[in-house]
């Protein structure tokens, strides 16, 4: 069996990275400048350390820098590297990204099946507890098992309904109920209702953030593109 991924990476626009660690509590994101980008990545692709180090060191002395310079900055970065662990981490691959259509929410006023509104509560009920109680490795985990049992992939509509439900469902909660806790929440409800949708995680520069969402059928589903300064680079899709 091949080992699970502790961290993910999305490629940013501009040449920045940003990397997720899932191995502890809830996970940690890391934005890399283009420098240290193009060493991760070039790790990321399974280059040993000196040599992807002698490989930049050659790259950026042909672009002016000053080699020792060079050298004393990439071997600083490597060391910086080293001390968060994640030479060492099982790293995926960066996903290849596709352009996606962005569906924005559904008015206020849409009516509700009682099947999807019923779907809706267990499912933010689940991912409270889950994200509250276990660490993010372990919700991943999950995730993953209710994306491989033998359900019909939701349509966009499908799924845009079953967003709308969480969103209600969320009302009925004390707390806030952020981006992690309603996308995982639309996952659960949507296997709850027989359907397959796709969680995602990722970032974007410029500002750096992160954030979590779902997609069905290619479409990122119940987003508005301007108030979230769209668009965001996956990292992981479960």
């Amino acid at each position: 069996m091949t080992p699970t991924p502790q961290v993910h990476t999305a490629v940013l626009p501009g040449g920045g990275v940003a990397v997720m660690d899932i191995r502890r509590g809830r996970g940690r994101w890391r934005h890399f400048n283009a420098t240290a980008a193009a060493l991760w990545l070039t790790l990321a692709d399974g280059v040993p350390l000196d040599r992807a180090l002698d490989d930049l060191a050659a790259r950026f002395e042909t672009l002016g820098g000053a080699p020792k310079v060079v050298r004393a900055d990439l071997d600083a970065l490597a060391d910086q590297l080293a001390a968060t662990g994640l030479l060492t981490a099982r790293t995926a691959p960066p996903l290849t990204v596709a352009d996606s259509a962005v569906r924005p929410p559904l008015p206020a006023e849409t009516p509700l099946s009682s099947a999807d509104r019923r779907a809706a509560l267990l499912g933010m009920c689940a991912a409270l507890v889950l994200l509250r109680c276990t660490p993010i490795r372990t919700t991943i985990g999950i995730a993953r098992l209710l994306g491989r049992a033998p359900r019909r992939a939701a349509t966009p509509d499908e799924a845009d309904l079953l967003h709308h439900a969480v969103r209600r469902a969320a009302r009925l909660w004390p707390g806030r109920a952020a981006c992690l806790e309603e996308s995982l929440a639309v996952h659960i409800a949507a296997a709850l209702r027989g359907r397959r949708v796709t969680w995602v995680l990722g970032a974007r520069t410029a500002p750096a953030a992160a954030h979590a969402w779902v997609e069905a059928d290619g479409s990122v589903i119940g987003q508005d593109p301007v108030g979230r300064v769209w668009p965001y680079t996956p990292a992981l899709k479960v």
